[in-house]
């Protein structure tokens, strides 16, 4: 990290800012808080476990078209999907607040996670062309981190309106739209881009996917895992009975506190290997996972692994990135795009296999087959660090 989080007072400091605030609006408030406020909409809307799944899938799915789309055009049209984002993120929570049934609010909620689909394609770029090249990577770390004290935001929203989350909803759309206006004001066009074009020449080889099978793999198995407690973490607790049902609330900031102590962690894992970080991170997710599968019931272990989960999901994240830059540097922006995707991918698949799993047979079992599917991804990056060893990537 060094100086990475030192910039020099001006526009790149606001983009910074800013684009770590979208970051939180669409991906902590938006995209992440679906499972915060499920107990409220399944109570209030009569969805069931497995329609919940359906609709999380759904979500995923939205977000890996824009996600798609993004990463193809996020380098020359950066403000356009930032203007994409706020409309589909903003357009999509308030559909859902005024939704009277089921089919209107799915809809709603599959069109708001594709905000966070659009906004860090763009951001990435807005960061590029504001922040001196010297500080970027440390630039695009701080962005990236939003997620936490997003989720943060989410608990502390549910824990002031309650069970009102269609009120919850309404606020986190002009939260969404003010944060979008601001990243507009403080992003700079550039005078000039005489190598922009070439930036954008992509076109990886069948070796390339090949190389990148087992990372694939890994990504959408975790992905598949990490979908247990997005979409039913707070279900979990709530049918278990942990604390009063306001009070599981409190199981979001843990993990908003796990994920942003990303950041404090960071120089750590930059020693490691991609995989071997890769690794950890997802032996921290499968354990907590575990503990949430054996003891939802006990507050204090139940908060313990959410706080694990928050850190091990996004420090794997972040290990993906390194895995793709160490197997390609050279298309480590495609590959950064393509694992993200296969994870989100993992995600829709997971939600809707829990969500039924959940209807059969429970909590518990459902939570046990997502710790199963984390300890795969785990086996699968070990497989991979077998055949081709990996120095650090710090």
């Amino acid at each position: 990290m060094k100086r990475s989080f030192s910039f020099e007072v001006g526009r790149g400091t606001l983009v910074v800012a800013f684009g770590t605030c979208f970051i939180a609006a669409t991906y902590g408030l938006v995209r992440l808080a679906y499972g915060l406020f499920l107990p409220d909409i399944q109570r209030e809307l009569d969805l069931s476990a497995a329609g919940a799944g359906y609709i999380s899938s759904g979500s995923s799915l939205a977000y890996c078209i824009a996600a798609a789309a993004g990463f193809g055009l996020g380098h020359r049209f950066p403000r356009s999907l930032i203007v994409a984002a706020a409309a589909t993120a903003c357009g999509g929570v308030w559909g859902m607040a005024a939704a009277g049934g089921i089919v209107e609010f799915g809809i709603a909620a599959v069109l708001s996670s594709a905000g966070a689909g659009f906004a860090s394609p763009a951001l990435v770029t807005m960061v590029q062309r504001n922040v001196d090249a010297r500080r970027a990577d440390g630039a695009q770390s701080v962005v990236n981190a939003g997620t936490g004290p997003g989720l943060v935001g989410a608990a502390v929203l549910a824990m002031v309106v309650a069970s009102e989350w269609r009120l919850a909803w309404t606020v986190t759309g002009f939260v969404t739209a003010g944060v979008a206006a601001a990243v507009l004001a403080a992003d700079r066009r550039p005078r000039a881009q005489p190598s922009a074009p070439a930036r954008t020449s992509l076109n990886p080889s069948s070796s390339w996917w090949a190389d990148h099978r087992n990372a694939i793999v890994a990504a959408t198995l975790m992905g598949a895992g990490s979908s247990a407690v997005w979409t039913y973490g707070r279900s979990l607790l709530v049918e278990a009975g942990t604390t009063s049902e306001r009070g599981t609330v409190s199981a979001w900031i843990a993990l908003g506190v796990g994920a942003t102590a990303v950041i404090l962690t960071a120089p750590l894992m930059m020693k490691l290997s991609a995989t071997g970080a890769w690794m950890l991170s997802c032996t921290v997710i499968t354990a907590a996972l575990i503990l949430l599968t054996i003891g939802p019931q006990l507050r204090p272990t139940a908060l313990l692994a959410y706080v694990m989960f928050g850190w091990g999901f996004v420090a794997a994240t972040s290990s993906l990135i390194a895995w793709t830059t160490v197997i390609d540097p050279a298309h480590s922006a495609a590959g950064t795009a393509m694992l993200f995707v296969a994870l989100v991918f993992g995600q829709a698949i997971g939600a809707t296999a829990l969500g039924s799993i959940v209807t059969a047979a429970g909590f518990g079992i459902a939570f046990a087959a997502a710790a199963a599917a984390s300890a795969m991804a785990i086996g699968t990056a070990a497989r991979d660090r077998a055949a081709a060893p990996q120095g650090p990537t710090g």
